[in-house]
């Protein structure tokens, strides 16, 4: 987990993260650098690696990502998720039956595509560990009628035996009365 959150660091602070930095909040959607956030471009290049191993694993985690997670087909979540699935968001419970349920509610199976419909910025993997960041859109709290985008990030732990996912993590707060996450009405 340690390479993964030093990966995550890289990925969103990249020079903005030395002693010469500016203090000062950028702009929601901007990186602290005054950059916008840059989508892929070619989402399929973010799955080659040098490492066999770490490639399989991002191919993997996105065809779960479109398959189960984006295109809602459930029924196939056995194919890529163990039954003991440790699910760290507080609003769906652990255990693959559970994400079933809880996703399969707000996602009705539609075809799947190619690639993601998600704006996805980068795939990376490191050992077990695999980490999607997307483009989120969101509502301003205070501004409801303003919305910004942000930069989610989905970590992965795929289990060493099956090569099936076993855990998940994401800085998901609780959804609320709604039963949705905050940005769900601008999810593709």
């Amino acid at each position: 987990m340690r390479n993964v959150a030093i990966l995550l660091l890289a990925a969103c602070c990249g020079a903005a993260c030395s002693a010469d930095a500016p203090t000062a909040r950028p702009a929601p959607g901007v990186t602290p650098s005054g950059k916008p956030l840059v989508v892929a471009p070619d989402q399929r290049a973010l799955l080659k690696s040098s490492d066999p191993k770490l490639a399989r694993n991002q191919q993997f985690v996105y065809d779960f990502w479109r398959i189960v997670y984006e295109g809602g087909h459930m029924e196939r979540a056995a194919e890529f998720m163990t039954p003991e699935y440790v699910q760290h968001n507080p609003n769906v419970e652990s255990g693959r039956d559970a994400f079933v349920n809880t996703i399969g509610k707000a996602r009705p199976p539609r075809p799947v595509e190619e690639t993601s419909r998600f704006p996805i910025i980068d795939i990376i993997a490191e050992g077990d560990m695999v980490v999607v960041m997307w483009a989120r859109k969101v509502r301003d709290r205070e501004k409801p009628d303003e919305t910004y985008e942000m930069t989610w990030f989905d970590v992965f732990r795929l289990d060493d035996k099956s090569g099936k996912i076993a855990e998940h993590w994401d800085s998901s707060e609780r959804w609320g009365s709604s039963g949705r996450p905050p940005g769900a009405e601008f999810f593709p």
